[in-house]
């Protein structure tokens, strides 16, 4: 009979979620599945690493905004203990910081300079010690995580840091880009209204 064992790391900080994953591997007595339910890219990423170096096979998928099941196949032999150094990518999201983009052009003036600076603001905020825990997008700032955004490598990497990356989708239907949004995930205007009533520090570029 195959094991099956379903670890909650949710909400718990780097290792927690490797190594309560690690001890659930070594408890199996044969072959089974470990499923780990995490709460950012990160966490995946760590998971992943640790599967490879237990040389087990790692799938990972994303259930929503804020979930993600990450499936490990354990063989027979491979619940015994490895020498394998539980490594971290760093957590470099600062809790309650939201960014708002609500246009694709930053300040006023020229859009084409407008453009620019927002495409280097986004490129910047790579670079920070301290990375957004959710960033918005609405009106023509929709714009911005479509298929055709010169921002778009900079927001993936963003997103794979963890950082939640959220769309109106009224705004992507009135400009008829919703199939093109390429990063992130739509969201509506109660989320948004959430997410900065309850920012612990709001930036507006």
């Amino acid at each position: 009979m195959t094991n099956e064992v379903t670890v909650d790391a949710r909400g718990l900080a780097c290792p927690r979620p490797v190594i309560n994953t690690k001890e659930a591997v070594e408890a199996m007595t044969g072959p089974g599945t470990v499923r780990t339910l995490v709460d950012n890219e990160i966490a995946v990423q760590n998971l992943q690493k640790f599967a490879a170096q237990r040389g087990l096979k790692a799938a990972a998928e994303k259930k929503s905004d804020n979930e993600f099941e990450v499936v490990l196949e354990v063989g027979e032999g491979q619940s015994a203990p490895a020498a394998a150094e539980i490594t971290c990518t760093p957590d470099r999201r600062s809790g309650g910081l939201v960014v708002v983009f609500d246009s694709d052009s930053m300040g006023h003036g020229a859009d084409k300079l407008g453009r620019i600076l927002t495409k280097a603001f986004i490129f910047a905020l790579t670079k920070q010690d301290e990375l957004p825990e959710i960033m918005l997008f609405f009106n023509s700032g929709a714009f911005l995580t479509s298929a055709d955004s010169e921002s778009l490598e900079d927001l993936k990497a963003l997103e794979a840091a963890g950082v939640s990356i959220r769309t109106c989708g009224t705004c992507m239907d009135f400009y008829n880009i919703a199939e093109k949004l390429a990063v992130g995930s739509p969201t509506n205007m109660y989320e948004i209204v959430d997410a900065m009533e309850h920012a612990g520090r709001l930036v507006k570029p």
